[in-house]
């Protein structure tokens, strides 16, 4: 098996593609992962209707925000480690820049700051035109390590086998 150092940022991409596909929510959203470059991963959130959080001022749910930048720390910390393991998200917080407008898609971006053996750092910023960050998340994912991953996470994630975990 590939360590996490050998996979290419193509295979990271479908493997992150992938991992958005069995979430329900995200795939339910249609969020796309744009690009990989490990331990930075972009995606994008298409704007629909499912979005909007406040009809009367045209704005998005801050709770879409909150899942983007979640789902964007979690992909990173999965592309961050030498070896993708269950990090469960720690706690995450939102700085809210602007309001987020509906009509208009989402972006984001999100990388590992740092990693101890125990936490991984990261942090994600979201945005619906360049140069225009709407919010900042800075999420902290702890470490579950090989021994409270299932065995064949790896391999799940990368397509080299059906299964579920």
């Amino acid at each position: 098996m590939n360590s996490g150092d050998e996979r290419t940022p193509e295979a990271w991409q479908a493997a992150l593609t992938r991992f958005v596909q069995v979430i329900p929510h995200t795939q339910a959203l249609g969020l796309e992962v744009m690009e990989v470059a490990p331990p930075r991963v972009t995606m994008r959130l298409p704007w629909h209707d499912d979005l909007l959080g406040d009809s009367q001022r045209g704005l998005v749910h801050g709770g879409v925000l909150s899942m983007l930048l979640d789902t964007l720390c979690g992909s990173a910390v999965l592309c961050g480690l030498p070896e993708p393991e269950v990090c469960p998200t720690l706690d995450l917080r939102v700085d809210h820049y602007r309001p987020a407008l509906a009509g208009h898609g989402l972006h984001g971006e999100a990388w590992v700051v740092r990693s101890s053996e125990s936490v991984v750092f990261t942090e994600g910023r979201v945005w619906q035109q360049p140069e225009r960050i709407v919010a900042r998340g800075i999420g902290n994912f702890v470490r579950l390590g090989p021994r409270n991953t299932p065995s064949g996470f790896a391999a799940a994630l990368f397509g080299e086998v059906s299964a579920n975990v």
